[in-house]
């Protein structure tokens, strides 16, 4: 008689590659035999590779790649990350009680210790860990660098690493004067973080001149036989000037030292396009692109089958514009290391083709049409503009909107009359991935409503998915596809925000010092920090008094691919309404906090979704890495 034991093995595994985790697990309960024959590496890496197609990181511990895993340490962070998603996609991520285990007390805890496949498994608290800044520094930007390190960013002007296991900085770029990180990219293949510092040397507007440092920080392979611990080093790569209003700067192939930048140019209202086609020779690229810029609009930057893209996105739609490196190149200008050099634009330069693409709105719970000002608002609002320039807009006196009638094609039910974009993320898969894996683009915008009176602002959250280059089928119309599909919370909400402005800085009388809001994002996840003034979230156990803060979490529905398109992952954003019209609505979670750390010291967020972590840093001097799962 025939038997699941007797099946050949190709066969069992050609049967495993269509199962998820949940069946996997209970194949392996029914008999020791499919237990061995299932927990295997095939198996569980066509496991990880499903995650990776849903855009879900992998726990790697340090650089780390899947092919450096041994068996045991693949299923390990299998589960892990599977976990991860349940907790962070279905409900309130609860804190992970067996992320820093403290040695020696895993029984007496009754939680099993990671093994070194994650990394987490050190001496520490249990479900978060302290550790320190640089002394009597204030940090302006953090990031965690993989699971071991994290690169943080002083108002001084230094760069540091710190060594999240032994608590200590292990590396510093002091520069000794005051400049700004700008942009950061890990390139785990290579194990180098390529960064680039910033500071402005004079001028203004279109007559600007700003200086950049374009630097990597190095992580040494650690070889097995030495117990010498090789710290990372720091280099200067490439230094270079701009001219103008810079919007951002984008390492857009570190391998091939591929660069570019966006500049306004004020006197013609466009996007100007500079690129060091390869940094290691004194030569650029500075164009003027006759792309229109407006202050409602969001831009970044991707490489694209030997193109630069310039993405853009307004109310309602999204464009891309290309231009392709071989077009670029014939505009080539020679530079030279002379401070008195500065880099000019030489031609304007349309793109080769663009392509847009309007976004697919929801019919949001009735609730969500209310402002969240009940008076009328006639006032001039300062928002920063292109390169962070301040600039008035005026918002109308408006009624409340009203649900659309029409629920098979709603209009955006967040005008950029009613509400102005005051942040912008747009997120590319960062994490160690597999080529046969198609990379997406996320975009979260957190959107403000600002009250002339009182001063408070409301904030709501819109995010989509989009490739590049953007899909022009007839996909527009079908429901299951999520690229460019709004999701929202659109239940207004207000956001704790930090000046920018250092102390030490000059001038601060012409403009108002720049508030940044406490809110981080990673692919489909946002976190930020909330003021509360009323108890007004059933969800959490205690009423909130007026004045405090909490930590408030959104998973936005993820995506799979599916054949040749993208499909909503089922089961999750699911809304109110029997017809399914609230499905496109976010549900912000509170987070649970150690009782040690105060949230009115809060300086800068981040997070890390690999990891399942939510890393504040306060004025301390402290660094808070929160685990959750």
């Amino acid at each position: 008689m025939s038997s699941l034991q007797n099946i050949p093995y190709d066969l069992l595994l050609s049967i495993a590659q269509y199962l998820d985790l949940a069946d996997i697990y209970a194949l392996q309960l029914t008999c020791k035999h499919l237990r061995y024959a299932i927990r295997t590496r095939p198996v569980y890496r066509e496991l990880a590779v499903s995650l990776l197609r849903r855009c879900r990181a992998l726990p790697l511990y340090g650089f780390k790649r899947l092919s450096d895993l041994s068996t045991d340490q693949l299923v390990e962070v299998v589960n892990r990350a599977a976990r991860l998603e349940r907790g962070w996609l279905t409900r309130t991520p609860r804190p992970a009680l067996n992320a820093f285990v403290p040695k020696g007390e895993e029984a007496l805890n009754g939680i099993a210790k990671s093994s070194d496949a994650t990394g987490w498994g050190i001496t520490s608290k249990y479900w978060y860990k302290v550790v320190g800044t640089p002394p009597d520094e204030e940090v302006d930007w953090l990031s965690p660098i993989t699971a071991s390190y994290t690169l943080c960013a002083t108002k001084s002007g230094k760069v540091v690493c710190w060594d999240v296991h032994r608590d200590v900085g292990i590396a510093e770029w002091n520069p000794g004067e005051r400049w700004e990180l700008w942009k950061c990219r890990v390139e785990f293949e290579r194990r180098i973080v390529y960064f680039t510092m910033a500071k402005v040397l004079r001028g203004k507007d279109d007559e600007k001149v700003m200086q950049f440092e374009l630097m990597q920080i190095h992580f040494p392979e650690q070889t097995s036989d030495s117990d010498e611990q090789l710290n990372p080093s720091f280099s200067t790569l490439r230094s270079f000037k701009t001219l103008g209003i810079v919007m951002n700067v984008f390492l857009l192939d570190p391998e091939a030292r591929l660069l570019a930048g966006f500049v306004w140019i004020s006197r013609f209202n466009s996007i100007g396009l500079y690129v060091l086609l390869d940094w290691n020779k004194e030569e650029y690229v500075f164009v003027d692109t006759a792309i229109q810029c407006t202050n409602t609009a969001n831009w970044s930057c991707i490489l694209c089958d030997g193109s630069i893209v310039i993405h853009s996105e307004e109310a309602t739609f999204a464009c891309q514009h290309f231009f392709p490196l071989s077009v670029l190149s014939q505009h080539v200008t020679v530079s030279n290391t002379s401070p008195s050099f500065v880099p000019r634009m030489t031609t304007r330069l349309k793109p080769t083709r663009s392509i847009s693409r309007g976004f697919i709105f929801p019919v949001l719970p009735p609730e969500s049409y209310v402002l969240p000002f009940r008076q009328p608002i006639v006032q001039n609002i300062l928002i920063a503009g292109p390169g962070n320039q301040v600039h008035p807009i005026v918002l109308p006196q408006v009624d409340d909107p009203t649900p659309p009638t029409d629920v098979n094609n709603p209009p955006n039910p967040w005008s950029d009359q009613l509400w102005y974009p005051e942040s912008a993320h747009f997120v590319r898969q960062w994490w160690p991935t597999l080529p046969s894996i198609p990379r997406l683009s996320c975009t979260v915008v957190l959107l403000a409503q600002h009250h002339p009176h009182t001063h408070v602002t409301k904030y709501v959250l819109a995010q989509h998915y989009f490739t590049v280059p953007l899909s022009t089928s007839n996909t527009e119309t079908d429901g299951s596809d999520a690229m460019m599909r709004m999701w929202y919370v659109s239940v207004p909400f207000e956001v704790v925000c930090v000046s920018d402005q250092a102390e030490e800085d000059e001038d601060t009388a012409e403009t108002p010092p720049r508030q940044r809001p406490l809110l981080a994002v990673d692919f489909g996840h946002a976190v930020w920090l909330e003021h509360v003034r009323a108890a007004d979230d059933e969800e959490d156990e205690e009423p909130y008094e007026r004045g405090q803060k909490r930590l408030r979490f959104v998973s936005f529905p993820g995506v799979r691919l599916e054949g040749e398109g993208h499909v909503v992952r089922s089961g999750i954003g699911r809304g109110g309404g029997p017809d399914g019209t609230f499905e496109m609505e976010g549900v912000a979670r509170t987070l649970a906090i150690p009782k040690e750390l105060d949230l009115h010291e809060v300086e800068t967020i981040n997070i890390d979704q690999s990891q399942g972590a939510v890393i504040l840093s306060v004025r301390q001097g402290k660094i808070f890495i929160l685990c959750y799962e």
